[in-house]
């Protein structure tokens, strides 16, 4: 089939431009966005006029040590990693985690999806 352009396949990379890195952001997000909450996670949203979204994941006080941190780290990511694609694009989100409840995967994507529908960030449910 010569002429024919197949679609490109989405991509479900986490990119540099999509981490939310400066503190300046950052703190911005916890003053001025939106919060939403669920048990063991809270998520902060605030528009930020970019064609695309940013993610910082931070942990409460006494969350456990580096290597428990880095885990839920790791688990965040990867749900938000899988779901990107069916957000809205266009803003700033802090995952905030709180030490309680189990660090599983399916508990994190459970978690992530519960906030990001509170947010009203769905573009499409995935």
């Amino acid at each position: 089939m010569h002429g024919v352009q197949e679609k490109p396949a989405p991509s479900f990379r986490f990119r540099p431009r999509e981490r939310l890195k400066k503190r300046a952001d950052i703190r911005a997000v916890f003053a001025k966005g939106k919060p939403s909450a669920c048990s063991g996670a809270k998520l902060f949203v605030r528009e930020n006029g970019l064609d695309h979204n940013r993610i910082a994941f931070t942990f409460s006080r006494k969350f456990g040590n580096a290597v428990r941190r880095n885990r839920a780290r790791r688990l965040s990511r990867e749900a938000y990693r899988l779901k990107s694609g069916a957000l809205k694009k266009g803003y700033d989100m802090v995952l905030l985690m709180y030490p309680a409840g189990a660090d599983c995967f399916a508990v994190r994507a459970e978690q992530f999806s519960l906030l990001c529908a509170r947010a009203g960030l769905w573009e499409r449910f995935p």
